[in-house]
């Protein structure tokens, strides 16, 4: 039997299996450092962002027929047993609020799934 996946297989399957088409995935690397200086050098959109962030076409019907936009995506990668923390649940949260995709995905499937691929023409 073959070990489960890790944390970053997980989402390297999905960046590459949902990241194409009307869908643009990007690894979110965030965290700290100290940097040569001693300064604390904080990186990534923000504490709790989620792991995957990208964008995901839209048309637009009726009042702006044809026109395209762009809807922001954030996909939280957990594997079988990871915990989503009380930041990432804050930041996903906000994302849908503002009318985004917001998702916690252990699997390439819950990222099509959430991403709505699998009604994609």
């Amino acid at each position: 039997m073959a070990p489960p996946m890790s944390e970053h297989e997980i989402q390297q399957r999905i960046r590459l299996a949902c990241g194409q088409g009307p869908v643009r995935l990007w690894r979110n690397n965030s965290g700290a450092l100290v940097d040569q200086q001693g300064r604390l050098v904080r990186f990534g959109l923000c504490k709790g962002s989620s792991d995957l962030i990208g964008l995901r076409t839209l048309e637009i019907t009726t009042d702006l027929v044809g026109q395209r936009l762009a809807q922001f995506v954030a996909l939280e990668i957990k594997t079988a047993r990871g915990v989503v923390s009380p930041e990432q649940r804050a930041f996903l949260a906000l994302v849908e609020q503002l009318g985004g995709v917001a998702a916690v995905c252990r699997s390439v499937e819950e990222a099509e799934q959430a991403l709505e691929l699998a009604l994609a023409p």
